[in-house]
């Protein structure tokens, strides 16, 4: 019954994106008093689940956004695999550094379908002014926003496609990085 409560909890987090209160616990558990709830939070806060701030709210921690991590999967000739439970994972943690300056965008266009980002794909970026060359950027090239390679020899710079269908961009008057490609997330 308990991973049942935490099942709810979870979803109620990850669907509101912020903890229940005392009063929708009693509604979501089906509980009839602030008594029972109380001495759930206290088995979620033993768990590590949850902790409360300095006023007594709930705080989420990270676990509620944690999914396992099984092990692997052979990709070249087919093996046995075993299912275990190794670890778990927080995906934000694994993808995002600093979460205060990402952000996502949908991607509307092929001309980086070499590089393996397809139309309706979302790419995670990370704002920034500079860029290495050859890392995929979002850039404002003359006042209009797209996402290519940016490129640099010596002097020179431009934005490149992963399409042969499309050319580089040369920027007439500027070329100015916005942000950084980070990870690519596509739904099947």
């Amino acid at each position: 019954m308990y991973n049942d409560y935490k099942s709810k909890l979870v979803n109620f987090y990850n669907r509101d994106k912020r903890m229940p209160t005392y009063s929708e616990m009693m509604k979501l558990f089906g509980f009839k008093s602030k008594n029972a709830v109380a001495r759930l939070v206290d088995k979620f806060i033993e768990e590590g689940i949850v902790t409360k701030d300095h006023l007594g709210r709930l705080i989420g921690e990270i676990s509620l956004n944690s999914i396992p991590m099984l092990g692997s999967v052979k990709a070249g000739f087919p093996a046995d695999v075993t299912e275990e439970l190794r670890d778990t994972i927080n995906i934000d943690d694994y993808l995002i550094n600093k979460k205060e300056n990402s952000y996502m965008l949908t991607v509307d266009g092929d001309s980086m379908i070499d590089a393996h980002i397809a139309d309706g794909d979302m790419v995670l970026v990370e704002k920034t002014s500079i860029a290495k060359d050859g890392q995929i950027v979002i850039a404002n090239v003359d006042g209009e926003f797209t996402m290519k390679y940016f490129k640099r020899s010596g002097d020179k710079i431009w934005l490149e496609p992963a399409n042969k269908d499309f050319k580089p961009i040369y920027p007439k008057m500027y070329l100015n990085i916005t942000a950084v490609v980070k990870a690519v997330i596509r739904k099947y």
